[in-house]
């Protein structure tokens, strides 16, 4: 079934090795394959202090990020230059990025074992950055539940054929051409402000809002797309499992920005275990290595910014496009047309 699979979607290297079409696989890998090791011995090569939750680490790293934003601000509105605001603009909406990443740790219970305290702190920083932190919370765990299955994952799902297929070009090109693409996230900010004029609100708040948005599209698509190696997506429930469903997700390196985005490029072992602190995560991930084997695949090492990772994502949006309707274990196929209309 996986070696068909791989001939339906027109990839015409030996799908016995495991290899996809223009890309360097190894001839003893098939990530499509079940593993050979079960998520207990994962869950067992992890240390045990990698679980432990501390609620003061977790609050102080709140006080960190909340600190920064509001310095942020305060720099921003005393120099009150237009040499000053673009910068201000891209350093503050990395910073709701980072705000973004303690209320998810809220979402998942890896924040404290205080579930009062994990909503608490999870609706004031999910609120500050407009992101409805309940909703976001009931879908993020159906994503983790369900990633890697088509029919029932929530978070950048590929299109089925039969859907692309009916797709009129001008939706085809919006979606798949970038920047807009770094742009899904719901886009709706305010009318008017009691305290600063419409002007001054865009300039505190809405730009840096919509960098935001730019890093969560950008962070959580490069963690499901774009690696060397075509990653495969399990169509029907009898191929899917939490596991294999992990293990399709990619790790990536930041550079500068891991620390200020609390390590969310380490993804495979949150997947997994949503449970374990953002602080242990490289950690868990190290020691869970030598059990995962070639189903960890380990992130290029970026220079201070990750700045190559946008050629990953360019590749990818303009590669992936959508998944054939047979085959359990189906990769992601090229719309020819809509590449050679951006060719020209």
């Amino acid at each position: 079934m996986v070696e068909k699979s791989y001939l339906e979607t027109g990839n015409n290297k030996d799908a016995r090795n495991g290899s996809v079409d223009g890309i360097g696989g190894d001839g003893d890998f098939d990530p499509s394959a079940p593993p050979p090791f079960k998520i207990a011995e994962i869950r067992a090569a992890i240390p045990k202090h990698c679980w432990v939750k501390n609620p003061w680490r977790s609050l102080g790293y709140v006080l960190r990020d909340v600190t920064v934003v509001f310095a942020l601000a305060a720099a921003a509105l005393y120099l009150d230059s237009w040499i000053c605001w673009p910068l201000y603009w891209a350093a503050q909406g990395t910073m709701f990025w980072a705000i973004f990443v303690l209320g998810h740790d809220c979402g998942h219970g890896s924040f404290s074992n205080n579930h009062l305290l994990n909503n608490v702190v999870g609706h004031i920083l999910h609120s500050s950055i407009l992101v409805p932190y309940h909703g976001w919370r009931i879908s993020h765990r159906t994503h983790h539940q369900n990633h890697g299955n088509v029919e029932n994952d929530e978070s950048w799902v590929p299109l089925p054929e039969k859907i692309y297929k009916n797709l009129d070009l001008t939706t085809r090109i919006m979606r798949y051409t970038v920047p807009l693409p770094m742009l899904a996230y719901p886009i709706y900010l305010w009318r008017r402000s009691p305290v600063f004029d419409p002007v001054q609100v865009l300039k505190i708040h809405g730009v840096p809002y919509l960098i935001f948005v730019m890093w969560l599209d950008f962070v959580t698509y490069l963690h499901h797309h774009g690696h060397e190696q075509k990653l495969p997506w399990s169509v029907f429930r009898q191929e899917w499992s939490y596991l294999r469903g992990g293990l399709t997700t990619v790790d990536r390196d930041y550079g500068w920005i891991n620390g200020i985005h609390h390590d969310i490029g380490t993804h495979v072992i949150h997947h997994l275990f949503p449970q374990i602190p953002h602080y242990h995560l490289v950690e868990a991930t190290r020691a869970a290595k030598p059990v995962l084997g070639k189903y960890y695949r380990e992130p290029k090492k970026s220079g201070p910014f990750p700045f190559h990772l946008f050629s990953n994502l360019v590749r990818s949006i303009g590669e992936d496009h959508y998944v054939s309707d047979t085959g359990d274990v189906v990769f992601y196929q090229t719309d020819p047309r809509l590449r050679n209309i951006k060719s020209n």
